[in-house]
């Protein structure tokens, strides 16, 4: 995993979630992909996917529980996990969590 994302364009308007304990940025790449860059403040939240996506795990420690799943999962930085397209997911953190979701 690289440290950074080159050559791309930042949406410059913030997405905000639940409550402010979720924020991100856009950035586009060269090719039109999409990708959010963004924290998530200590908390419980369910997320809904659109699109397929890999949650790269760039620093701080997640739980997380796909759907369907009775087990829950443990990432920190440098780790990453899948979640299908049209479904969601659980994420627990006690502390900060940077993070770069990428799309497709």
């Amino acid at each position: 995993m690289s440290a950074q994302i080159d050559q791309v364009s930042v949406v410059k308007k913030s997405n905000i979630y639940f409550d402010d304990k979720c924020v991100s940025h856009t950035v586009i790449l060269a090719d039109g992909s999409k990708k959010t860059v963004g924290v998530i403040f200590p908390s419980s939240l369910t997320f809904n996917t659109g699109a397929p996506e890999l949650m790269e795990i760039v620093g701080g420690v997640c739980k997380v529980r796909l759907a369907g799943a009775s087990e829950w999962n443990t990432y920190g930085a440098g780790q990453e996990f899948n979640v299908a397209g049209n479904t969601s997911f659980d994420i627990e953190t006690v502390e900060t969590l940077d993070y770069v979701c990428h799309f497709g």
